[in-house]
């Protein structure tokens, strides 16, 4: 079946990956429930794809020793309580999380069943985990560290914007990362003498005012905040920002693709691979608690030429050095 029709035929509603019919799952199957605060897009599937694909290599063989179920909540956080709840009534042996609300929906829905984090930011800062080198509890996995670059983006946008006075940041408030790395912008943004606008948005449909609100007073750039549901609107943030003429950053590369200007941050196939290690490990009898969660050691820095160009501005040569990636 073609990609395209495989996301037709999920639609918005739970979806169930081949071989995760629990009803008539043998024993002998590793259930692992996969709770996704986004919505079903190709890169997004691709990302659970690389987490799969690990787990084969690990020997897991989806339909013989392991079945998966995938919830996916499209972007609304007041769904996940309802779909972590599912995945705990099918007795899963394990939950694998792809954002911060989809973590707190899972260990609200339980405190036994092992939770591995495949994203997240500073997952003590909104009370996941204890600490990330001794995380107690039945949570652990792989974090992000979004808020923590805070400076750095801003001392990027600057180097494209040397006039930089204003900027705005854009906040799922559904997601606490995304609330904790505004926190961390605003003092970073003092720090370079940069007036800061705080947008928030609850969802999806409240995009296109939150954009609107930007024209006045106007500022020079923009910072997207780390959130699965905004990661599921990309290319519609990028579209919106193109129209109002806004230059953007954000952490994640994908967002570059899609035609924001600049992103910095680690890569998410690196960190999907590696919880996909951690699921293997607790499957082979380890405990979450003595699972240190794991930060990243590489960041990626991708410039979207074109967007700069149509933004008619010029990215120094050094700038363009350093990147990891240059779209052109």
């Amino acid at each position: 079946m073609r990609r395209r029709e495989f996301i037709a035929l999920l639609g918005s509603s739970a979806a169930v990956w081949p071989g995760a019919a629990f009803a008539q799952t043998p024993d002998k199957r590793r259930r692992v429930g996969l709770l996704e605060y986004s919505r079903p897009d190709v890169e997004r599937m691709h990302l659970w794809d690389i987490f799969r694909q690990r787990l084969r290599e690990l020997g897991y063989v989806d339909g013989d020793n392991i079945a998966f179920v995938q919830r996916w909540a499209d972007g609304n956080a007041d769904r996940l309580p309802a779909l972590a709840a599912e995945l705990v009534e099918m007795k899963v042996d394990i939950i694998t999380t792809a954002g911060t609300p989809s973590a707190q929906a899972a260990m609200q829905a339980t405190s036994k069943i092992p939770i591995v984090m495949a994203t997240g930011n500073d997952p003590v800062g909104v009370g996941i985990v204890s600490s990330l080198s001794r995380p107690t509890g039945n949570v652990t996995g792989v974090v992000t560290l979004v808020s923590e670059l805070a400076p750095k983006r801003l001392e990027l946008l600057q180097e494209v914007i040397p006039h930089l006075t204003r900027i705005a940041t854009l906040v799922d408030l559904g997601n606490a990362s995304s609330v904790l790395a505004e926190h961390e912008t605003e003092p970073a943004a003092k720090a370079l003498g940069i007036s800061l606008q705080v947008v928030n948005v609850h969802g999806p449909k409240e995009l296109e005012s939150a954009f609107r609100s930007m024209r006045e007073p106007r500022v020079d750039a923009l910072v997207i905040q780390v959130s699965a549901m905004f990661f599921g609107e990309r290319s519609r943030l990028a579209d919106l920002a193109a129209k109002e003429g806004i230059p953007t950053i954000v952490s994640e590369r994908a967002y570059a693709e899609a035609g924001c200007l600049i992103t910095y941050g680690a890569g998410f196939a690196d960190t999907f691979r590696r919880a996909a290690e951690y699921v293997d490990k607790i499957l082979k009898g380890a405990k979450p608690a003595d699972l240190p969660v794991e930060q990243p050691t590489k960041f990626e820095l991708v410039i979207n030429l074109r967007t700069a160009k149509a933004l008619g501005l010029t990215v120094p040569p050094a700038l363009l050095a350093r990147a990891d990636e240059v779209i052109e």
